[in-house]
């Protein structure tokens, strides 16, 4: 399926530059799982784009659909990253390659058309298997760690190592050891103002407390109903940081109904129904419906969550945005820790004067100097990602603009993501202010950053300023992102836009002005 790689057996070499995966048609055509057709409109050419005054960056966007390829110009910053991975990649590609000519129950899926985890929800998973009426329910292993996305969608699936992996493709059997199952019971309304990452942060925190690690974790309550499955892949993504095995969330009638939009033929939702409510494994709100038995239950209520942050070092250290100034501050004053910095009293207001691009900037201890919108947790969930796009497209009316030191950048989960943030109008408002798309893949989150502009980092370094990164991803740690950076803060992509605008996380945004 990556038809642009070197075939095995040799043959002329193509030059890098012409290498992109997105560009020749699939020899082998891959179907969609089922469902009536592809879920874009990947032939829908030209006439479904928007037009306005960025109507020319509107063009530069990646494909749709990693099994309906069609040639769309990219943005450069995409291709460059491209070219890169085929160079150091080339014996992998020839080998995947020639695997799927020689394999027949094997898909591979081209480089740059999304993650993995995001490319199986939006493509592959089928939650209930049809093997020639056989029926069994979906699931997955995979030597990512947030493989556990997927049990979002209510397919059992979590990270396993890279020989229990080629185990399991071989034909073996995955054991382990019963685990427990921890029920988290979700209650009341969600507030207007929350986002699927508020909702996750929060989470994380109780589930921490309680202590789920190596444990199975399952949704349950009146609250679960309430969120759709953008929002449950994002909570059910994040596991990894509250230390569960998995996270699930058993299909209900909201599954359905995202399956029903996403393609799935009515005969075919039918069945998957009936079959999941005769096994019973299917979720329901009636008050005949009994919960299944926990070895443990954590309440969760919903109602009380409002915009958070976590950080300055960890996850589960939930912080709401309106106190965001003052818990720095009192970071500054703690003791050296999991949240202090210690800075001396005389020092905590002190700036640092920077020339950068032949003007002077002022650094000072909560300045950002990294933003990013990143792959992964909160990308598979277009309610934020829009409404990063929508305040984005606010802020450059406004004429907003975000510091040119600041590292932005944008790592869509797949090119679904820039496809609507495209079709919608927005994505070349987050390129104006310096959120262009990277590629898809792990970029920020795992110190994949570009690195900060020597001036910046060596003003960072002589003041000694506690200097931020944030971003919509879940690793956190000091130095995670950049030795010099030693305060990262973890925000939904609309919040991360507004902090790199405002180019520090000492400000109260209830009463403080964006610029």
């Amino acid at each position: 399926a990556i038809q642009n790689a070197p075939n095995p057996g040799g043959g002329e070499q193509k030059p890098l530059a012409r290498l992109s995966p997105l560009k020749p048609p699939l020899r082998k055509p891959l179907p969609c799982r089922g469902q009536s057709g592809c879920r874009g409109s990947c032939g829908a050419g030209e006439a479904g784009r928007s037009t306005g005054a960025f109507s020319a960056q509107i063009e530069n966007t990646p494909i749709l659909c990693p099994f309906h390829l069609q040639p769309v110009p990219e943005p450069e910053t995409v291709l460059k990253n491209q070219e890169m991975e085929f160079g150091r990649n080339r014996e992998r590609l020839q080998f995947f390659k020639w695997s799927s000519k020689v394999f027949e129950n094997i898909s591979i899926i081209p480089p740059e058309t999304g993650m993995a985890h995001q490319v199986n929800l939006e493509y592959l998973s089928r939650v209930v298997f049809d093997m020639k009426d056989f029926l069994h329910p979906d699931s997955v292993v995979g030597t990512d760690s947030h493989m556990t996305m997927v049990n979002g969608l209510g397919i059992l699936g979590w990270g396993v190592g890279g020989i229990e992996t080629e185990a399991v493709m071989l034909g073996m059997p995955l054991s382990l050891a019963l685990p427990g199952v921890v029920g988290c019971e979700l209650m009341g309304t969600v507030s207007p103002l929350a986002t699927s990452i508020d909702i996750v942060l929060s989470i994380t925190k109780h589930l921490r407390q309680a202590d789920v690690a190596g444990k199975f974790v399952e949704f349950f309550g009146s609250g679960v109903s309430q969120l759709s499955i953008a929002d449950r892949t994002t909570i059910a993504n994040m596991c990894p940081e509250y230390g569960a095995i998995l996270s699930f969330f058993p299909v209900d009638n909201v599954t359905l109904k995202h399956l029903k939009h996403a393609g799935f033929d009515k005969a075919r939702l039918e069945v998957m129904e009936a079959y999941l409510k005769a096994v019973k494994l299917f979720r329901s709100d009636e008050s005949s419906s009994r919960e299944p038995e926990y070895s443990q239950v954590v309440q969760v209520s919903l109602g009380s969550i409002i915009p958070y942050v976590s950080g300055p070092k960890r996850s589960q250290d939930r912080v709401a945005v309106n106190n965001m100034k003052s818990d720095f501050q009192a970071c500054l004053n703690e003791k050296s820790g999991v949240k202090g910095f210690q800075i001396e009293a005389e020092k905590q207001n002190d700036m640092v004067p920077v020339q950068y691009e032949g003007n002077e900037y002022k650094l000072s201890h909560g300045c950002i100097v990294i933003a990013a919108v990143i792959s992964c947790t909160n990308n598979c969930n277009p309610s934020v990602m829009l409404a990063a796009g929508l305040l984005a497209k606010k802020a450059v009316e406004a004429g907003l603009a975000v510091k040119p030191y600041i590292r932005t950048s944008l790592s869509p989960g797949s090119g679904m993501v820039t496809h609507y943030l495209s079709s919608s109008g927005v994505l070349p408002y987050l390129s104006k202010l310096g959120f262009e798309v990277v590629g898809y893949g792990c970029s920020t989150c795992v110190g994949n950053t570009a690195p900060l502009p020597e001036a910046i980092r060596n003003a960072i370094k002589q003041g000694e300023i506690i200097a931020c990164g944030v971003l919509s991803g879940t690793k956190n740690f000091e130095g995670r992102l950049c030795d010099c950076v030693r305060a990262n803060y973890l925000a939904s992509p609309p919040l991360v836009v507004a902090y790199a605008i405002a180019g520090t996380v000492r400000i109260d945004f209830d009463t403080e002005p964006l610029g």
